[in-house]
Order: C-alpha cells, then structure tokens, then sequence
C-alpha cells in the first residue's frame, strides 16, 4: 500500500522538480543512493524495474525508506503492463512511471489513486492519457522527441499540460534552466546522478552535491519560487 496519497506525491515532484531514476540489483547499494538523494533534497524517487528480482530489491528498498528516509516519495518506473503495476502497488509503490502509455496500468492506478505518469512522444499521447487520468505525463525520449522546443509548442495549445522531461537531462545549469523555462513541470534524471565512479567507491556524498545543486538549479530557473 502506498503511505502517500496521490496530492502529496505531485506535490512533492512538482515542488523539487527533480525525480532521480534509478536501478541496481543489490538492495543496500539502492538503499545508499537513496539515502544519497534524500540528503539532497530529493523527496520523490523512481526505482526501475529493469532487472531480475527488482521486485525483491524494491520491496526492501520501500521499508528502508519508510524507516530510514520518512519524508521519500518511493514509486516504481519502467512498468508497460497492469500485472507488473499491481504487483508493484503491493509493495508500497507511491507512483507509477512507464516508457509508455498503457490504459490498463492506469485503470489500475486510478482504481488506488495513485499517479501514473506515462511516456509520450507525442500531443495525441499526451492528450489520451491525460483522458485517461494521467495528471503527470513524461515525454519520452525527450531529446529525441524534440527537447525543449517540443514542451513549449505543447504548452501553447495546451497550457494545462504538466511534462516531466526524461532524457537528455543533465544536473547542469544550463541545462535545466533551458528545460524549465520552456515550461516542464519536472524532470526525470539518471545515469547523469549517479556517476559510475562516486557507487562503486561509495562516494555518496557527490550524489548529494548533484541533487542539491539540481534542485538549486530548478529554483533559480523557476524564478526562486
């Protein structure tokens, strides 16, 4: 069962802007990147389903962080099918990310009320999944999708939409000032957290800089807000 309702989960993505994707298939590793990011200020973040076990590891992963990270927002991302969505919300899933829409993942999720937040490349995408409930939707792969330029032709007809961008984003400054005036909600970042070098040495802290800075960052562009 999630311990967030879906108001605190967009609260939280949409107030840091910032959800880190990641996956490892050894649980304490997960639960020190998470503990990483939560140091940062990271409040909401995407484990993946992308390998063997991952269910095994994200079920860890969720108690530790009710016990040792209170204030995370844990969701699951990579999931293209319902089974794999409810096996998930069992486990204490807060949201669900997929590299694609699927209406049935989303009638599984309205059905709890939590998040589901698909990928799109495209306005019609957008549009059925937000028919579908999807208050959050991700344009995925972003920089092949069209980048900042693709969010801000969508914003224009429909001003309503909130994009999480993933792909494509780096915790630089440039970068995400071009994201976020071009009018994202949030974006999605992975391999560009979480150096190769600072998880196999254990250099936690230079996760925490990243995310700290990247949140920075995100205000400065927002404006301060």
């Amino acid at each position: 069962m999630a311990r967030f309702n879906k108001l605190q989960v967009l609260d939280a993505i949409v107030r840091t802007g910032i959800v880190p994707v990641y996956y490892n298939g050894d649980a304490d590793v997960a639960k020190r990147v998470l503990k990483a990011c939560y140091e940062g200020g990271i409040r909401a973040f995407e484990f993946t389903n992308r390998g063997d076990f991952a269910q095994d590891v994200f079920a860890e992963l969720s108690r530790y962080a009710a016990l040792e990270c209170p204030e995370m927002i844990l969701g699951i991302g990579s999931i293209v099918d319902a089974p794999t969505a409810a096996l998930y919300l069992q486990l204490g899933a807060n949201f669900v990310v997929g590299p694609l829409f699927n209406p049935d993942v989303a009638r599984v999720c309205n059905r709890r009320l939590v998040p589901y937040t698909p990928g799109c490349g495209s306005v019609s995408e957008i549009g059925f999944a937000q028919e579908a409930g999807c208050d959050l939707c991700k344009i995925f792969p972003a920089g092949s999708v069209g980048g900042p330029s693709f969010v801000k032709n969508i914003k224009a007809p429909m001003p309503w939409t909130m994009i999480m961008a993933t792909g494509a984003v780096e915790p630089a400054e440039d970068n995400l000032r071009e994201w976020f005036k071009a009018g994202v909600t949030a974006v999605g970042m992975g391999s560009k957290l979480f150096p190769k070098e600072a998880v196999s040495t254990g250099g936690w802290h230079i996760i925490t800089a990243l995310c700290r800075n990247a949140i920075g960052y995100i205000q400065k562009a927002r404006g301060g807000a």
